[in-house]
Order: structure tokens, then C-alpha cells, then sequence
């Protein structure tokens, strides 16, 4: 039987490659909730249908059969309809940043608003497979990670965790996406003529991304420097992440560390030592691509992380996480 997944937020972004990966998949189908009655609909071709839509309230839980309900939604959106949807019986998988921080201080802090549902926070479970996968299999509320983070968490715990790092000279994260990681909301900083033929820096060192890694690498955030950049592109994030190791000999030291922590990783790939991922490489797919370049002489070395912010940056890893959810294969319906 097919698991039925609401989605809010379906018009969107995030939203929209929701929909698009729950069509294709084998063991799902996808349901689109109404939840802006002002919002208007790109034109459908004749002939092919069209997903089921329904109001997007607590009784459609039950009245559609949703198992699921994803929120490709805005912080205090997700704080809304979260707690109503769990209620009802869905499980609830969520977009935005409103559960991954795992405390209202927390969140004040680095996202300047209060936090209206903190008695949620520590029932959701952070969302990144390679990581959490036992805890989201019996999760019914999971926090889908942020696109920066999803990369430099991948990047990074590895080498902290098996204590590769020299901490003392610090974390540097140089990390650059495409304008649909702001959203489809319209702006003037992400509007056709201020992209195009331009590349700027935002939000340094207070990015509000920057506490996942912190709180899922295992970073202090003295030990880490972290920097967003708009790239004049539609989608796709790449990350340069510069660390100075510990006990490593040579680059293929330095890829065993992760050979090791992601063999058995379906969504991870290790690129040889001296090669580095691209945007093209994981455009349209739930990978993240890893390659490292290493000096032994000085101990320096480079991680270079790409992904789809799209993909496994929010609506790929969404799906992940469902799967596991449900006991479906975790690669069901992704690529």
C-alpha cells in the first residue's frame, strides 16, 4: 500500500521537488495540501493528471488517510501546523529550521524570534541518515537538516570524531549555493539583476545555519568560521572546507577516514584523493560528493562537498527520511 504524503508548502521550491520525487516514487503518493488561498498555480498540461489536493487542516489527516505530511513551509508555519498534524496521527517531516536547534534559547539566538512549541524540540529528531538512521526510523516528528549543514556536517564530523583535527588552528568553511536555497519568495538580493554576473558573501559568521554543524560535528563555535556565498545559479551548493589534521601520513590516510565512516552509505561518494566534485555531478540527485587533497608536510588539508540544496539539501533527504520512517527502502524514489 501506497504511503499517502501531504505536502504544505508544495508551490515553493523544496515544495515543488517534493512533488516531483513522490510522483516517481514506487511506494508513495503524494497529496497537495492548500494552505495559501492567494497563491497562485503554474499552468498544468492537458491530458496527464494531477496530484490529489485537499485543504491543508488537522481533519485532512484523517479524512485523506495522510500517513505523512511534510512542511516545505517558514519556521512559524512548521511551529503551527507541526503539533495539529501530530495530533491527528501523521507523521510530521519538516523543512524548515523550527525543530533542529533542540532548544528555544537556542533558536532565539540565532534566529531572532521566539519559539512558540520549545515542548517539540526535543521529540524531533535531527534528520541526516548517515548519522541518526536508528532514532528517524522510530521518529514520528524529524527536523530535515539545513543544505549548508547537510554538506559540512558530512564534511566534517568525521575527522572531529576520530579526532584528526587540530581544533586549535580552527574549522574554515567556505561555502557557496544557488539562489533557490533562499526560497521562491521575492526579494531584491536574489532578483534576476542582482544575481546574474555577480557573487556575494551574507550573514558571516552568523549564518543561522551554523549551529547544526556545531551541534552535530562537535564543534565549539571558536573552533569554526563559517561563510555563505549566492552563486548565479538556480541550484546546488559546494563547499571548500580547510582544516589543519593530526596522524595522517598522506591523502589516502586522510579518505580511509571516510571510506570507514560512509561505506555503507547509499548517498555518499568518495571521489580519489586529489579530485574534486562538481555541482554538475549531483545536480538533480540525493548524493553528496566528497573529495580531499592533503599535504602531509604541513598536515593541511582541503574537503571539497557538493550537493543538490534541492536534493539532499531539503526535499531529496525529506524522502530519505521517510523512507526509514516507514520501513521502505531507503533509496526508494531518489537518485
Amino acid at each position: 500500500m501506497a504511503i499517502r504524503a501531504g505536502i504544505v508548502g508544495f508551490r515553493g521550491y523544496s515544495g515543488a521537488e517534493l512533488v516531483a520525487i513522490l510522483a516517481r516514487h514506487p511506494h508513495a503518493e503524494p497529496v497537495l495540501l492548500e494552505h495559501r488561498s492567494d497563491a497562485g498555480d503554474r499552468p498544468a498540461p492537458l491530458g496527464f493528471p494531477q496530484p490529489e489536493r485537499a485543504p491543508c487542516e488537522a481533519a485532512t489527516v484523517g479524512s485523506h488517510r495522510l500517513d505523512a505530511v511534510f512542511l516545505a513551509t517558514p519556521a512559524d508555519v512548521s511551529m503551527q501546523l507541526a503539533p495539529e498534524m501530530l495530533k491527528a496521527g501523521a507523521k510530521v517531516i519538516d523543512l524548515s529550521g523550527a525543530f533542529r536547534l533542540r532548544t528555544a534559547e537556542r533558536y532565539q539566538r540565532w534566529y531572532q524570534e521566539e519559539h512558540t512549541q520549545p515542548q517539540l524540540l526535543e521529540r524531533a529528531v535531527y534528520g541526516l541518515p548517515e548519522f541518526y538512521r536508528d532514532a528517524i526510523r522510530d521518529a514520528s516528528l524529524v527536523a530535515n537538516p539545513g543544505c549548508y549543514p547537510t554538506a559540512a556536517n558530512l564534511a566534517i564530523r568525521p575527522l572531529v570524531r576520530g579526532q584528526f583535527v587540530d581544533l586549535g588552528a580552527g574549522v574554515i568553511c567556505d561555502a557557496k549555493s544557488g539562489v533557490s536555497g533562499a526560497g521562491r519568495k521575492p526579494s531584491l538580493k536574489t532578483s534576476f539583476c542582482e544575481v546574474t554576473e555577480n557573487f556575494s558573501a551574507y550573514s558571516v559568521l552568523h549564518h543561522r545555519h551554523v549551529p547544526e554543524v556545531l551541534l552535530n560535528s562537535g564543534l565549539e563555535e571558536s573552533q569554526f568560521c563559517f561563510t555563505a556565498q549566492l552563486l548565479p545559479l538556480d541550484r546546488g551548493i559546494l563547499e571548500t572546507i580547510y582544516v589543519r589534521t593530526r596522524n595522517l601520513g598522506s591523502a589516502q590516510d586522510l579518505l580511509e577516514v571516510y571510506r570507514q565512516a560512509y561505506v555503507d552509505e547509499p548517498f555518499v561518494r568518495l571521489y580519489p584523493p586529489g579530485h574534486a566534485p562538481d555541482l554538475r555531478g549531483v545536480r538533480g540527485t540525493n548524493y553528496c560528493d566528497v573529495g580531499v587533497v592533503f599535504e602531509p608536510a604541513s598536515q593541511r588539508a582541503v574537503v571539497i562537498a557538493a550537493i543538490d540544496n534541492l536534493g539532499k539539501g531539503a526535499a531529496g533527504q525529506a524522502v530519505q527520511n521517510m523512507n526509514l520512517m516507514f520501513g521502505l527502502p531507503e533509496t526508494a524514489g531518489l537518485r
